[in-house]
């Protein structure tokens, strides 16, 4: 096997880990409302401290993976969030739980952008989308598998120790990288073939530069703007399922904690198939037809039709159509998340996390909003279908925007060393 694809493979298994992590409190949210005494709203804020801290911090952590590499950044980080998973099961009230929930949000914050500047570094450009597809799609099988783990073992001990098994997860994950991977290519000769490591070296992004990022030009530029808008609007949907959906499906829906489990289960495997085809379809389209509309066609039809299914979901009464609907919702949307990271290596290169950290520190700001709002919603008018019709509208928008997304323009850089 290439030892990029071993490489890729590592960060398959971060993937599905990072959607373990971020997904389990949604899971366990009706047993820790109960047990906390939280409202919707109160449960809100637990949510968008993780989200808040993890946009706060994303540049930053993908900046600093700029500078001293994805190896360091990226053990850090996941030794980081694994301690603040397992305080997470020691929660005693609302304050403490948010206080965690927001130094967990710190720790993973920037471990996609890492992701990306891997990928920069390690793959040729005609492989970035799809290799980014299976990473994302890993995260989607993570968040398919999260149900019946966490669920299973906070049956058989209690909701608080499937935050310490978790936990164990990715400490384990981070002692196996840190000892096996390095950060370019070429520091691993006895693992690497030459005619691999020529065939990397020739064709990847990927360009060392001593210039930083010109921020004044890059924040005036209506094509970043665009990009950075999109994500925002896309966020607002990846949220509902990352943090609501549990909640939506029992309170919302009325239905019992196993058929929302099936519910949860299958919009995230039809999650990983949209990040499949999302980046395997963007890059024979780019190669086809350029790169201009390999990345904007996926997006705009991605978001687009995700914007007319969550638009029947929260019409529907059948709670079987909105099962249905919320699954191909996650699948559609899902088209695009590789291919917004691919346009971040596309126009960023060597600057390819401090760019896609931007974009999520933006996106993030979505999901923190869409965190807190939901439950305030939910609360004031007792109506859970009423935020669906927000998200559907937002994604519209997000759609629209992919017309304006260009991912030939490089980013603009100045002298001074990052």
């Amino acid at each position: 096997m290439k030892l990029r694809y071993r490489v890729l493979g590592f960060l398959v298994l971060l993937s599905i880990i990072t959607y373990l992590d971020r997904v389990c409190i949604s899971l366990l949210g009706k047993s820790i409302k109960t047990d906390l005494g939280l409202s919707n709203e109160q449960f809100g804020w637990v949510l968008g401290s993780f989200s808040l801290a993890y946009a706060l911090f994303e540049v930053p952590t993908g900046a600093l993976g700029d500078r001293l590499g994805p190896r360091r950044v990226l053990t850090r980080i996941v030794v980081w969030w694994s301690g603040f998973t397992a305080l997470t099961g020691t929660a005693f009230n609302l304050i403490y739980l948010m206080a965690v929930r927001f130094m967990f949000g710190i720790g993973e914050a920037g471990a996609y952008p890492n992701a990306s500047i891997v990928i920069a570094r390690w793959f040729p450009a005609h492989e970035t989308a799809r290799a980014q597809a299976f990473i994302w799609a890993a995260g989607r099988l993570g968040g398919a598998i999260a149900p019946p783990l966490v669920l299973g073992v906070a049956a058989v001990a209690g909701w608080r120790v499937s935050f310490f098994v978790i936990a164990l997860l990715g400490v384990a994950w981070a002692v196996a990288w840190y000892g096996w991977f390095r950060d370019f290519p070429r520091e691993m000769p006895e693992k690497i073939s030459e005619q691999e490591l020529d065939y990397i070296e020739t064709h990847r992004r990927f360009k060392a530069h001593p210039h930083g990022i010109d921020w004044k030009a890059l924040l005036s530029s209506p094509n970043f703007l665009a990009l950075l808008l999109m994500f925002h609007f896309y966020m607002y949907a990846a949220y509902f399922y990352y943090s609501w959906m549990p909640i939506y499906l029992q309170e919302g829906r009325h239905m019992t904690e196993r058929q929302m489990m099936s519910s949860t289960v299958l919009p995230f495997l039809l999650g990983a198939l949209g990040c499949f085809t999302g980046g395997f379809l963007s890059d024979w389209l780019a190669k086809r037809y350029g790169l201009k509309v390999g990345r904007r066609a996926v997006g705009l039809v991605g978001m687009g039709l995700a914007s007319l299914v969550f638009f029947l979901a929260a019409s529907a009464t059948d709670n079987r159509q909105v099962g249905l609907f919320l699954a191909l919702g996650m699948m559609f949307k899902d088209l695009t998340l590789p291919v917004s990271f691919a346009v971040c290596v596309d126009i960023g290169k060597g600057q390819s996390g401090t760019v896609s950290g931007t974009m999520n520190m933006v996106g993030q700001l979505g999901g923190f909003f869409l965190s807190i709002i939901f439950g305030k919603i939910v609360d004031v008018t007792g109506n859970y279908n009423t935020p669906l019709f927000l998200i559907s509208g937002l994604l519209l928008c997000g759609s629209l925007l992919w017309l304006r997304i260009d991912p030939t323009q490089e980013v603009p850089l100045k002298e001074g060393i990052i």
